[in-house]
């Protein structure tokens, strides 16, 4: 599994989605979930999966209308990668908020 040259906010949302089960989940679900657009969502997907945080695999022919779905799952160090890449992003955001008025 290779590092993430670079994370982003949106990285850290997709990632959270992964995360947030144990189920492999498809790609407009993380859309939805993330809140962001799909032009930022798969190729952050993509980068995921080249890296080894993420495996993919289109969902089997069935009875349900529409197109077939891709579904994505964190591998197990891409699970904990992600919790750390999340607790750290969390916290600079954190250490970072100063409310109105607050002491430096």
């Amino acid at each position: 599994m290779d590092e993430l040259a670079r994370v982003t906010a949106a990285t850290v949302d997709v990632l959270r989605v992964l995360s947030a089960g144990d189920d492999a989940c498809w790609g407009l679900r993380v859309i939805k979930g993330s809140g962001r657009p799909p032009g930022s969502v798969y190729p952050i997907l993509e980068r995921l999966e080249r890296a080894g945080w993420v495996s993919s695999a289109w969902e089997a022919e069935n009875d349900r209308p529409g197109p077939r779905r891709r579904f994505y799952k964190l591998s197990d160090g891409g699970a904990v990668a992600a919790r750390a890449v999340i607790a750290r992003f969390d916290a600079k955001s954190n250490a970072s908020f100063r409310p109105t008025g607050a002491q430096a």
